[in-house]
């Protein structure tokens, strides 16, 4: 079971290549769903949003810490992230926790509270 997240997100396409935007779109998801196909990764999901002004939508890739290293390692996927980084701003890629990984989190999260004075 995924234990980790790798988050894409992006805000607005560039004005001028919005064409290529789509390309590359096209080409990540048809990457994602291979990595799953071949079990490189365990899932993954596409949000696009509605205008807000933050986030245009985001990209969830689901797996184990060490699948997920690894696809950040992958040629292919680095290569990809280039060429959004030039039609997209505020692209971003964050990693998270989920399923058992938040349980596993949790924990540590409770303990460094009890570390901090609280405020009545």
């Amino acid at each position: 079971m995924a234990d980790r997240v790798v988050v894409i997100s992006w805000g607005q396409t560039v004005r001028g290549r919005e064409q290529h935007g789509l390309e590359v779109f096209e080409a990540s998801v048809g990457y994602y769903a291979q990595l799953q196909e071949a079990g490189r990764i365990e899932s993954f999901d596409v949000l696009l949003l509605e205008p807000n002004g933050l986030m245009d939508g985001c990209m969830l890739l689901r797996g184990s810490h060490a699948q997920l290293d690894a696809v950040r390692e992958d040629e292919r996927f680095r290569r990809l992230l280039i060429d959004a980084s030039l039609i997209v701003d505020d692209l971003r890629i964050t990693e998270g926790y989920t399923a058992e990984g938040i349980e596993q989190t949790m924990p540590l999260y409770a303990e460094a509270i009890g570390h901090v004075p609280q405020m009545a």
